[in-house]
């Protein structure tokens, strides 16, 4: 159920972390992977391990935030694939401070990263998927989407607009055949997270052993999440759309 064999994908941010994971999953499965990436060095790293191991991809630099990048990212995939089924949305930013601290630009700079780029990718993205018959998208939130965090408004903010974008996306385009869903992935092992400790000023390994305190007694791993993605992108989740999806070791179990 979860062969993704002759599926055609998107993977924003698949240069690092959750994206990486993912792309070589989905390709592992059988899909033609589109990488885009601000990256242009680590995102044709990951096209080559994929080609490594028999795999198809591209790699499309993009600036998601901009909405000529994005178009041209659905348009090369469209291209070089024949069509779109699988849409994930997995490029991100963190900001980690209070109301008072964050600048506008910095607002504004979350916000365009983790929800403008969803908006983007979506508009162009849906239209391609129609005509192939159908979809999946993916939409990468947080915990903190779900519940709030100290010391990040602006991340909170967006992620848990993600939720909610993810829901209004499911009820337009669940009549065309896509289904729209959403993970919230708990502290996961990636640059991000390690650039989150930097901003706090905190020691890395005291951060890490922080983030673990949960139910499993660790950090997520990428592939935790790509398996997460997985499983929505793929038949196995036919009759799933407009849900959000919480891979986070038990974090918010209580």
């Amino acid at each position: 159920m979860d062969d993704l064999s002759g599926k055609r994908a998107i993977v924003t941010g698949g240069a690092s972390g959750i994206g990486r994971a993912t792309a070589g999953l989905f390709a592992r499965q059988g899909a033609a992977v589109c990488i885009a990436d601000i990256r242009a060095d680590l995102g044709q790293e990951v096209v080559d391990e994929i080609a490594a191991e028999g795999g198809r991809a591209l790699f499309v630099p993009c600036d998601v935030t901009r909405a000529e990048d994005c178009q041209e990212v659905v348009g090369r995939a469209g291209q070089q694939f024949g069509g779109l089924d699988i849409l994930f949305n997995s490029a991100g930013v963190i900001h980690r401070a209070s109301v008072v601290d964050t600048s506008e630009d910095e607002w504004d700079r979350v916000m365009a990263v983790n929800v403008k780029s969803i908006f983007l990718f979506g508009k162009y993205a849906v239209p391609l998927m129609v005509e192939s018959g159908g979809g999946a998208i993916i939409n990468v939130s947080s915990g903190w989407g779900l519940v709030g965090g100290r010391k990040a408004v602006a991340y909170c903010a967006s992620k848990g607009a993600v939720v909610l974008l993810t829901k209004a996306m499911a009820l337009d385009h669940g009549s065309q055949n896509i289904r729209v869903n959403c993970i919230c992935p708990g502290d996961t092992d990636t640059p991000l997270l390690k650039e989150e400790a930097q901003q706090l000023g905190q020691d890395l390994e005291g951060f890490f052993a922080e983030a673990a305190d949960r139910p499993l007694k660790r950090i997520g791993q990428p592939e935790d999440i790509a398996q997460a993605a997985l499983y929505l992108a793929s038949d196995a989740s036919a009759f799933v759309t407009g849900t959000t999806l919480v891979v986070d070791g038990g974090g918010l179990a209580g």
